[in-house]
Formats: structure tokens, sequence, C-alpha cells
């Protein structure tokens, strides 16, 4: 059966993100979309950072990047800085950017552990811009320098998500997207296919659809209520399922740090996401081991002014559907699952999913080969994703609290733990099936976290000397240079994209 009217029920920043995308499809052929929500029904809306993948959607839909931070009172970010995760004390950064660059074909982290094994007492961090920049608050884009010997600047933002949402239903709706404001009291299947062939609005308008995008957050309306799917619950590995958000402005003088922040605390941790004219907070916990009441006091207690709004209480399951596409239903956002906010990939697995949505998008019909390759493709990433949170709690030496000895102590996959064991062994980090997460970023928190490597790939004892002393000499300096002319990030903030007040 032809697809002539899409359906996409939820708004917040799935359901505008979907649309935005979906909208473009118009050009080509006139299909029908509408987005349902309802002003009633909240959003969670705490997702407020990216990370670099980001810039790429925004850059399909030919969004201007200074326009669209300053509707949203963005700000730029170049990592994420983890602090108490390893043990109480410790502070490191996750960057965007890779540590140095390939020196004859072989990864950077091996020709530094070379040369620390011969008395090289420089860290790894200085061979890499973002790490820099975040520590000194500096910022600046590659574009500005004009010059292709010096290294790029990757980034991403951090974003009001409300009002990213609503930059994108402008843009839909220009488009042809069509919005209905209501709630929906009723789904109905098709008797022989079992597919959902129309909606019910609470006024009894009945809107009938080809394809249905669930972007109905947690509940799951279309997948889980109406088609039953079923949830992978990974709660064993990561335990926390509680949050409490907080936005504040920022009363001490300071201006928007370039990069994330996430502070372990007894039974959770902290984000804090800087925007241009406050902060975006919250504290991610297990309710096994701390009350909402402890929780939302340690919130408030360590943030950098006083509260903006009433506290916003979340509960979640960590985990994913069975399945992510299910008959003529696509979820996205949380919908689809739940990866914890840890290293900002909620809007990511939005984004691939619609990346993968339209890929395989056929408007002449939905086939079991469409579904099956979905819900393969986004199975695998996932459960990479998910080892790769699993591992900053385990990989801890933090024995001050129950929570921390749970998660030191607790079983994680077996996929994890190999990863672990050949970094441990040789610095090895292999990255499978087109994985998110690169090879700096798993070196980043492993080191970061204490582990160590034992040894490097033997193709490092390889290369040329003193050819490639001189390298990595030259390329610490120029990461000195770059940093060194870069404006603070609130300098460049105001001269770039500055917010309206």
């Amino acid at each position: 059966m032809a697809i002539d009217h899409i359906i996409i029920v939820g708004g917040g920043t799935a359901g505008w993100m979907a649309a935005a995308a979906l909208s473009r499809i118009r050009a080509g052929r006139p299909v029908a979309i509408t987005l349902i929500e309802s002003e009633e029904i909240g959003t969670v809306g705490v997702g407020e950072a990216t990370i670099p993948p980001f810039l790429d959607f925004n850059r399909l839909l030919e969004i201007d990047e200074r326009d669209l931070l300053s509707m949203v009172q963005g700000s730029f970010k170049l990592g994420i800085q983890f602090v108490n995760w390893g043990k109480i004390g410790d502070s490191y950064i996750h960057p965007f950017g890779n540590y140095g660059y390939q020196v004859d074909g072989i990864s950077f982290h091996h020709v530094w552990h070379k040369y620390q094994q011969a008395g090289d007492k420089r860290p790894i961090q200085v061979f890499n811009v973002e790490t820099m920049a975040a520590h000194f608050g500096r910022f600046a884009r590659t574009e500005d320098y004009q010059r292709d010997d010096l290294p790029p600047v990757n980034y991403a933002y951090h974003i009001d998500a409300g009002r990213y949402a609503r930059y994108l239903r402008n843009y839909a709706e220009t488009r042809g997207v069509v919005r209905r404001e209501g709630k929906i009291s009723d789904v109905t299947l098709d008797n022989e296919s079992g597919f959902v062939s129309s909606v019910t609005m609470e006024n009894g308008d009945v809107l009938k659809g080809d394809l249905f995008i669930d972007c109905s957050g947690f509940r799951g309306l279309l997948i889980e209520q109406a088609l039953k799917t079923g949830y992978d619950d990974w709660s064993n590995y990561l335990p926390c399922n509680r949050a409490v958000a907080l936005p504040c402005l920022r009363e001490d003088g300071s201006g928007p740090l370039p990069y994330t922040r996430a502070t372990a605390h007894s039974a959770g941790w902290q984000w804090q996401v800087p925007l241009q004219h406050r902060n975006g907070n919250g504290h991610v916990y297990c309710n096994e081991y701390m009350s909402d009441d402890e929780a939302h006091s340690i919130l408030v207690n360590n943030i950098a002014g006083k509260p903006g709004a009433e506290p916003n209480f979340l509960r979640f399951v960590t985990g994913r559907r069975k399945k992510f596409w299910n008959k003529n239903v696509v979820a996205l956002g949380l919908a689809s699952g739940f990866m914890e906010p840890l290293e900002s990939t909620s809007l990511h697995l939005v984004n691939t999913g619609i990346n993968k949505l339209i890929a395989l998008l056929s408007l002449d019909g939905v086939t079991q080969a469409q579904e099956d390759a979905f819900n393969r493709l986004t199975g695998k990433e996932y459960a990479r994703i998910r080892d790769f949170l699993i591992l900053h709690y385990n990989s801890t030496t933090r024995d001050d609290s129950p929570f921390w000895n749970y998660c030191r102590n607790m079983p994680v996959p077996d996929s994890l733990t190999e990863k672990v064991e050949l970094f441990r062994q040789n610095g090895q980090i292999f990255r499978e099936d087109d994985e998110l997460f690169t090879e700096t970023s798993w070196a980043a928190v492993m080191m970061g976290q204490g582990i160590k490597m034992g040894g490097h790939n033997a193709m490092a004892d390889a290369v040329s000397e003193p050819n490639t002393r001189r390298e990595i000499d030259e390329m610490e300096k120029s990461i000195q240079f770059v940093v060194q002319h870069m404006p603070s990030h609130g300098e460049y903030l105001n001269r770039y994209c500055p917010a309206p007040a």
C-alpha cells in the first residue's frame, strides 16, 4: 500500500526533528505529513547537550548556524568533563576531536605510549585541541583561522531543547507539515495486517495514515500501548532510574563553559549544560540508593545560582524496545528506548533514527525487509552506546557508597570486557559496526578512569626517529598556537551568535 499520509504522534524535539527532515520529501512528492501534539502534555526537554553529528542534521536542513544558536540561546561544546568518576577528586575531559593523528598508520595513543615509556612526561591531553581549549575556557571554529596547517576544531552545541523544537516547528510548517492540537483517545489496528490504520482524537476526529512515527515519549502510545512491542530492560547494567532537572541563572559571574560537566555523586551524577543566559542542571540517580528529596537537595546545593523554575522529576528504565520499527510504526526518541544522558546521545539517536528511516523509506509501501534492516542496525547502535555508558560506571575505584560498590562489581557484557582487556594489554581499540564512539573516546574514558595501557602496538616501535619526535613536537606547538589565539567562549558567542536577552 502506497504511503500517502505520514502521521507523527507527539511533538517535542523528536517529533519536530522528524517533521522537519521528512518535510523535505514534499519537494519531490506532496505526501501529507501531520504532527499531533497536545499543549497539555509536557515534554521532557532536558536533552540540551548534543554531539558533533548533530551539526550534520542541521546542515542537511540548510539551517544557518548563527541564526539557530541565537534563537535557541545556544553555546558551543568541545566535549564532556567528568568529575569524581574514577575516584573522588579525579577530573578528565572526553573530547570531540582525536588525540594527535595517525603516524605511519598507527593510532596516536600507541606512539604517545612509546614515548611515555622512554621518559616523555607530556600527558596525552596536550595533543588534543578541544581538551586544551576547554581547559582554558576558549573557543573558535576551524573556519576562523583560514589555514590548512592547523588542527581542526570539532564541536557540538548546548541548546534549549524547547526553543529548538519551536524553531523546527516553524521550519516544518513552512514546508507543508500540518500540526493538529489535541490528545489521542484511541488507536485502530487493521484486522488482517495488524498495522495501525488510524488514530482517533478526543474531539472525535479520525486521522487515517499509512506510516506512523511514534514520538510520544516513555509511554510509547503506538509502539507499546497499541502494538505491545515489548522492552529490553538494561537497569542491571545502568541502574540509575530517576532524574530531577532544574535550570538556573549563573550568579557567580562566570561565562558559559565550552563543555558539558558530569559530576558523580554518591548514587548517580549531575549534569551542567551552559547556555548563553542560564545553565541547565540535573541529577540522575538510582532510587534504591537515594530518595527524591536527597537528590533534589544535592542538586540545589551544587548549582551556580538560584533555581529558575520548579524541579522536574522524571522516572525511566534504561533500555530499548524489542523492535524500533514494528509493522507500520517507527519509534523515535524516548518512545524507542532510553539511554541516560551521560554522553549526550539522546538527540543523536533521534537523528540517526531519522537518517535510517529516510534511507530505507519507500513511498510504495512498508516491507518486512525495511523493518528488519532498521531494527538490526538500530539494535547494534544501542548496544555499542550501552557498553560505552557502562564503562563509566564500572571502571571506578570508588567504594564510598553502596551504589558505587554495586557498579564496580556488577557483571558487564562480554563485548565490554573484551574491549577493556584489549586496551589494558596493549592499547588496542577495535570499533565495530561503524560505532559512534571513536578510538579517542574509548581511550579518553578508560585512561581518565584509571585503566592503564600495559603496552602498545608493536608497529609503534618501528616508526622512524627522529622524524616522529619532531612531528609530535610540532603537533603540540600547533595546538598551543590555536588555543592561545582563541577568544574566550563568552566573547565568541557575543560576537558570533548573541541570543536576545
